[in-house]
C-alpha cells in the first residue's frame, strides 16, 4: 500500500485546523438550542464559566430542568426561532436534527454570533476541545475533530498525572513573580526553567512547601 508524503491529506474526516482561544463568556448571553444529554454537557461547561445561559428546546431533559428550577438558566420550551439569537454573544446547537442545526447556523451567521454545532463541523464557527483544569491551570486537547475518543483518552491521561500539587506550584511561582516585580526586578530575566526542573514539584507533592519555596529562591 502506498502512503502519501508529509503534505498528503489525512485519512478520514478532514482536520479542523483553527486558532485556539479561551472565550471569556462570564456574564454574556449564551444560547443553547437543545436540552438533551449532549446539550446538557455544553450547558454545564457554560454555567461553570459564568455564562448567562438561555436554552431553547421543545422538551427539557432532567439535568437541564434541575438547573432551570434552581434559577441557574432561563429557557423557552418550544422550537427554535431565528430571533432567539438576537441578543446572543455565543450559541450552541445540540439537537441531532440536520434541518434545525442548519437553521441555527444560518441565524448565527446573519448575526455574526459564535456557533458550535455538535458533531456538525461544517456549521461551526468554533470547536471545543477536551479540557483538564487544576486550579488556574488549564490544559486543552484537540484532534481537529478527527478523533474525539483520542482527545478523551489524552485528557484522562493528563488528568491522572496532574494532581493538586500543580495548582500549589502555580501559586508558589506566581507569588515569587510578584515579589520580584515588587522589588523592582524583572520577572522575565529570572531562570524559571531551571527552577521548574529543580525538583520543586516533588517537594510540594511530599508536603514540603517551605523547602520548595527555598529551592525556588535559590534558582532565581
Amino acid at each position: 500500500m502506498t502512503t502519501g508524503g508529509p503534505g498528503a491529506p489525512a485519512p478520514g474526516r478532514p482536520g479542523l485546523g483553527g486558532y485556539p482561544v479561551n472565550l471569556l463568556v462570564r456574564g454574556r448571553r449564551c444560547v443553547v438550542v437543545g436540552a438533551g444529554r449532549i446539550a446538557a454537557r455544553k450547558i454545564e461547561a457554560l454555567l461553570d464559566a459564568g455564562a448567562d445561559v438561555h436554552v431553547v428546546a421543545p422538551e427539557i431533559g432532567a439535568a437541564v430542568r434541575a438547573w432551570l428550577d434552581e434559577g441557574r438558566l432561563t429557557a423557552d420550551v418550544r422550537a427554535f426561532r431565528d430571533d432567539d439569537l438576537d441578543e446572543a454573544w455565543l450559541a450552541t446547537v445540540a439537537v441531532g436534527v440536520p434541518d434545525v442545526s442548519a437553521a441555527v447556523a444560518a441565524a448565527a451567521a446573519r448575526r455574526r454570533v459564535w456557533l458550535n454545532s455538535a458533531d456538525d463541523p461544517a456549521n461551526c464557527s468554533f470547536t471545543l476541545t477536551s479540557v483538564v483544569r487544576q486550579g488556574d491551570i488549564v490544559v486543552t486537547i484537540g484532534t481537529g475533530g478527527r478523533s474525539p475518543a483520542l482527545a478523551t483518552w489524552l485528557r484522562d491521561h493528563v488528568r491522572s498525572e496532574m494532581g493538586p500539587e500543580w495548582a500549589t506550584l502555580l501559586d508558589v511561582l506566581s507569588e515569587a513573580r510578584e515579589e520580584l516585580r515588587a522589588e523592582g526586578g524583572s520577572s522575565e530575566d529570572a531562570d524559571w526553567q531551571r527552577a521548574l526542573g529543580s525538583g520543586m514539584l516533588d517537594l510540594i507533592r511530599a508536603g514540603r512547601l517551605a523547602e520548595a519555596k527555598e529551592q525556588l529562591r535559590s534558582c532565581l
